[in-house]
């Protein structure tokens, strides 16, 4: 329920607070006094847009606030939107001089789409001219499904409809990772083979260009060290007779000089070495073999090798090898992928079982109560002027699910006798809309926990027992409900629970609006007002009171 407005330095409001109870609230003024300026202030707090040039004081922030008494219902959306619950809370719109606009719930910033969330399960506004949202399907459905009981299944079904809705979204995606994946499967699994023929996790690169080398130049290499080799093994005049000769001469000399011992004993030690030098020497030159077949082997795996490099822009086996790990984790990625695509669609069938069997309640229920939404909104529209009015819903089965099950809906119309019914939007006239409207809220408001809701003078345009008739379905409502009416009717008028009036006065050179409680007498000469016109007489004071009741 809302429990007060206040209004600061908006349009002609230079200060506005005012409480408001329960039942029916009726608000009058004449024409020009200001109500659309309240109303405007609240769409504020339904997250509407912000005008910098509704600021009156250009030197002051403007504020509109208000505070709602909340049941337990609404803790879940305070925890999820990490706020403190309080069972009065306060929602803030304030605008900066320069525009900037902040909102506020408890005085804790959040955003504009917090702000909504909330503040549309708390008030419904609602003018002559803002009818539209009869014609869409949506409401259409959370009409007859407030008749039905739908309210925890459609709840239901909705949670499962949105988790199909996401599983399919999924499998469309894996579908076409998929099939890119497929577009360059063959081709990346040509890679892959040619990666895997050269069992690279055996191959030393540098090894191999070093077998290569020997290979290629195998007939220079066993002709030189031949020579080498027989350098150090000729009689008399190789390089070990020689060595071999000045270590014994040497020797001897230490023999006699202990100077020279150090000398003899690192000749030795090179000796030893040379020698060692020598037998390795005509190992590798037992091993050097002049092979055609070899070389053919090694460079061709080193032209593959090269290759490779080449096509996969890199420069040493190692990151080749990477490329492979990388290629068959792809391969077996596109396994796992498959695997999950079965995997979602096997959920996406067992969830359309499931909405099959909800929707298939859900329908039931809405052709049962089809009948009893007839007798209601008709009854309810020759009260309020409309006595040959008649209306249907049409519900029509479809192959596919939507939000709201497995059929459309269309509300049919027709104000006329003798004349076929036609979807609403198009039977319709301005004239109706406002009381088609009132009846339906009328009847969601009997079926459903509606919030407070604010009806702008969408009684424009009837009077005498029509208007009386119309009172009369305001107060009703009211006893579910906070309603707010904002009227130029006696008849609606003298029906409130609490009446208030909006007033335009001039307040230091300035004009200013602001809104006023009226005591019971001062209600009795506003609806005398309203039947007679700005003086008011005696048989109007007498009208209003019979009108009150």
């Amino acid at each position: 329920m809302l429990s007060r407005i206040y209004i600061k330095n908006f349009a002609l409001i230079d200060t506005l607070d005012v409480s408001l109870h329960n039942g029916l609230q009726v608000i009058t003024g004449e024409t020009g006094a200001g109500k659309s300026i309240i109303l405007g202030a609240l769409r504020l707090i339904l997250g509407e847009r912000a005008d910098v040039k509704s600021i009156s004081n250009a030197a002051e922030k403007s504020i509109v606030e208000t505070e709602f008494n909340l049941n337990n219902q609404f803790k879940k959306f305070f925890i999820e939107n990490d706020l403190d619950y309080e069972h009065q809370t306060i929602i803030r719109r304030e605008i900066s001089p320069a525009g900037k606009s902040r909102a506020f719930i408890n005085d804790v910033p959040v955003t504009l789409d917090v702000l909504r969330e909330l503040s549309s399960q708390l008030i419904d506004i609602h003018s002559q001219f803002e009818t539209s949202n009869l014609f869409t399907s949506e409401y259409q459905f959370k009409i007859i499904d407030g008749l039905s009981e739908n309210k925890k299944i459609i709840e239901e079904y909705q949670h499962e409809f949105l988790e199909f809705q996401s599983l399919k979204t999924q499998l469309k995606k894996l579908k076409i990772q998929l099939s890119e994946n497929n577009k360059e499967s063959d081709y990346k699994q040509f890679l892959l083979s040619e990666l895997e023929e050269l069992n690279l996790d055996g191959v030393d690169y540098e090894e191999l260009k070093n077998l290569l080398s020997v290979q290629e130049n195998a007939g220079m290499i066993s002709e030189n060290l031949s020579q080498v080799l027989s350098r150090f093994h000729q009689e008399e005049i190789g390089i070990l007779s020689f060595f071999n000769e000045a270590k014994h001469k040497l020797s001897k000399i230490s023999e006699v000089s202990n100077s020279f011992a150090e000398l003899d004993q690192r000749l030795e030690i090179s000796f030893v070495e040379l020698k060692d030098i020598i037998s390795e020497l005509e190992n590798e030159s037992e091993k050097i073999e002049i092979n055609p077949e070899n070389l053919a082997v090694l460079s061709e795996l080193n032209n593959k090798l090269n290759s490779l490099f080449i096509k996969h822009n890199v420069s040493d086996v190692d990151e080749l090898i990477e490329i492979r790990n990388q290629l068959s984790g792809e391969q077996e990625g596109a396994s796992e992928l498959e695997l999950s695509i079965i995997e979602i669609e096997e959920n996406i069938s067992k969830k359309e079982k499931s909405l099959q069997s909800i929707s298939e309640k859900l329908s039931k229920n809405r052709k049962k109560s089809v009948p009893v939404f007839i007798k209601k909104a008709e009854s309810l529209l020759k009260k309020l002027g409309l006595e040959k009015a008649k209306v249907d819903i049409e519900l029509q089965d479809i192959s596919e699910f939507n939000q709201f099950g497995k059929e459309n809906i269309q509300l049919l119309f027709q104000a006329n006798s003798g004349f076929p019914l036609k979807p609403i939007q198009t039977a319709i006239s301005g004239g109706e809309r406002s009381r088609v409207m009132l009846a339906v809220k009328k009847i969601i408001a009997e079926s459903d926990e509606l919030p407070t809701l604010i009806l702008d003078e969408i009684d424009s345009g009837v009077s005498g027992k029509v208007a009386e008739e119309i009172g009369n379905l305001m107060r009703e409502m009211s006893q579910d409900m906070q309603l707010i009416v904002i009227s130029h009717l006696a008849q609606v008028a003298a029906k409130g629970n609490n009446n208030y009036k909006v007033v335009k006065q001039d307040v230091l050179g300035k004009t200013q609006s602001t809104i006023v409680s009226l005591s019971e007498n001062e209600k009795l000469n506003e609806i005398a007002q309203l039947l007679s016109g700005s003086k008011i007489t005696e048989a109007a004071l007498a009208q209003a009171k019979e009108l009150i009741g």
